[in-house]
């Protein structure tokens, strides 16, 4: 049994197991609470500490999962490849659109870090939550953020996203596919991504090439307007 739990076998199978169960909870409930990855996390959570299993021997099975993370994310170029006359139709909208929600990202954690007298490092920890977590773990190096929190923001984030754009999208009377696609990538990088498919193929195509461009412009832009600032 032990020497079980100190190969990455063990972490795999632990991560796939309660990502299942999360599955299996939102199908059968429908509700958007029981979203897979935050079953998983908090299932987890729950069973090492009941087991009194040492993180680290779960850790060896979940950095080979982690590794192939940058990889998959490549890989949501393929709906974009089949919506490219879409793409080139509204390449203005979508650019202002990515383009708007970096700055509103980034002023959003300024202002709320401004007003509640957060630390610079808190500060710089949060602001690469809306992209994906090979870039913001970049980023975050980059303009000396700490790595655990942001990888909590990117987390939280992609999984708030998820669950809750599908009520904003009916307040806010936002309809069109484009729009709903660029909102989830931009916003809820690849989590949002994966709700973007389920809406449809559109939807995950330019939700995709949202994850892209607001990674890049984050990671380029940010350090320079925080140098500015």
């Amino acid at each position: 049994m032990y020497n079980l739990i100190d190969t990455p076998i063990f972490g795999i199978l632990v991560t796939v197991l309660f990502f299942n169960v999360g599955v299996y909870l939102q199908k059968k409930t429908k509700n958007p609470v029981f979203n897979p990855l935050l079953v998983a996390i908090i299932g987890i959570i729950i069973f090492l500490e009941l087991t009194k299993i040492p993180y680290e021997s779960y850790k060896k099975g979940a950095d080979s999962i982690n590794f192939f993370l940058a990889p998959v994310t490549v890989i949501l170029a393929v709906p974009l490849y089949k919506q490219f006359d879409l793409f080139k139709k509204h390449i203005l909208e979508i650019i202002i659109g990515i383009g708007c929600g970096v700055l509103v990202s980034l002023g959003s954690v300024l202002l709320i870090g401004n007003i509640t007298h957060a630390n610079l490092d808190i500060i710089n920890s949060l602001i690469p939550k809306s992209i994906t977590t090979p870039m913001g773990l970049s980023l975050t190096n980059t303009i000396n953020g700490i790595e655990p929190i942001t990888v909590v923001a990117i987390i939280l984030t992609g999984i708030l996203g998820g669950i809750f754009a599908p009520t904003v999208f009916k307040i806010g009377k936002i309809n069109h596919p484009v729009a709903k696609g660029i909102a989830l990538g931009t916003s809820a990088h690849a989590l949002g991504t994966s709700k973007a498919l389920e809406l449809g193929e559109i939807e995950g195509a330019m939700s995709g090439l949202s994850i892209g461009i607001s990674g890049i412009l984050t990671v380029v832009l940010i350090p320079v307007i925080i140098n500015f600032v």
